[in-house]
């Protein structure tokens, strides 16, 4: 494996509903929900997640719209899971988030806070909502030559002492959950780069994450329908758009299956991650309960280099590696998803790799 600093990116996390009924149960381990994913989560040297879900168990389902499905996970185990893989940032922009009204995402935030894992795309107010999340790589055992005996990132990527990643989260979903000036939700805009809202909405947002000077800028965006395995041209359009202000990579999902990887100016757009974590019913055919883990290694000035994809599936409410057909099946999917952009991968072992 690599020497490299290593980002994971996963697809959907939801941990509520049958997940939260079986992990709840006094035989189950926290970290039983990541299955044999647990170790190369926690070998990673940061781990961004889109948590699709609140961590509660407060609130009333919400009414005042019609919502067909509400997830809500109890933080007495979820918490632990999450600090089991490793995770340092939660996107909270999507449409799960205020299921349970406000003072489950008040929890939520305040659950997350109070364990220090980062997260960005929902709070109290919209100010909050648009503010970046920040947080420095926890360097581990496999962080190579620039890792001190402590653990420690020790290397200096843009003239600083550490690295730094900054993720923005956004979402289109789920309109009624948007945050306002004095009311809590999601950070919502529509994916149109030609709208003035979103623009602005956008523009602060990118500039809040710019201001920290981040060695690596995520946008972590919870777009479009589900069961889809394209994006529409609107979608390409503000991924490229994203890159050109400063992105390095984007990190989609919402369709539930993963979707086509674009290279644009050397930063990888990953339209869709898929699911990592659920308890869904799977279309026989698209396959939802079948991703990968996204791995994203970066060079010695904290430049993307490559992307590995590692095979997951979901089974009995947690994740596994994936082997054998079902992996044969991902690999031909995402190069099929992926080739319209030019994008062409290589083998290793089960896993795939794209070089930037």
């Amino acid at each position: 494996m690599s020497d490299r600093v290593r980002i994971g990116l996963t697809g959907d996390v939801m941990l509520g509903r049958n997940v939260d009924r079986r992990q709840r149960h006094p035989s189950r381990e926290p970290a039983a929900v990541w299955g044999d994913v647990c170790e190369r989560l926690r070998s990673l040297d940061a781990l961004v997640i889109n948590l699709e879900c609140c961590l509660s168990t407060r609130g009333e389902p919400w009414e005042r719209t019609y919502r067909p499905f509400h997830f809500r996970a109890d933080p007495s185990w979820a918490i632990p899971a999450l600090e089991a893989a490793g995770v340092d940032c939660c996107a909270l922009a999507n449409n799960h988030v205020l299921d349970f009204e406000e003072p489950a995402l008040v929890d939520t935030l305040d659950h997350l806070d109070e364990v220090g894992i980062a997260r960005a795309g929902a709070g109290r107010t919209l100010d909050e909502a648009l503010e970046p999340a920040v947080f420095e790589v926890d360097g581990g055992d496999d962080a190579g030559d620039d890792a001190g005996d402590d653990g420690e990132w020790t290397g200096d990527p843009g003239g600083t002492d550490g690295l730094s990643i900054a993720v923005v989260s956004l979402t289109d979903n789920t309109p009624e959950y948007g945050a306002g000036a004095d009311e809590p939700g999601t950070a919502h805009v529509d994916i149109d780069v030609d709208d003035e809202r979103t623009r602005t909405r956008v523009e602060t947002a990118m500039e809040r994450a710019r201001g920290a000077e981040p060695d690596l800028l995520v946008a972590s965006l919870h777009w479009g329908p589900n069961m889809v395995t394209e994006p529409p041209p609107s979608f390409e359009s503000f991924g490229r758009w994203l890159v050109d202000r400063g992105v390095d990579v984007v990190h989609g999902h919402s369709a539930h299956v993963f979707q086509g990887i674009e290279v644009h100016d050397g930063a990888p757009i990953l339209y869709d991650a898929g699911d990592f974590v659920d308890d869904y019913a799977v279309d026989r055919e698209l396959r939802n309960d079948r991703g990968f883990l996204f791995e994203l290694h970066l060079d010695d000035d904290a430049v993307p280099a490559e992307l590995r994809l590692v095979p997951t599936e979901i089974r009995d409410c947690s994740v596994h590696l994936a082997d054998g057909d079902t992996a044969t099946w991902s690999r031909e999917r995402i190069r099929e998803r992926s080739s319209p952009y030019g994008t062409t991968f290589e083998r290793d072992g089960e896993e795939l790799v794209l070089a930037l």
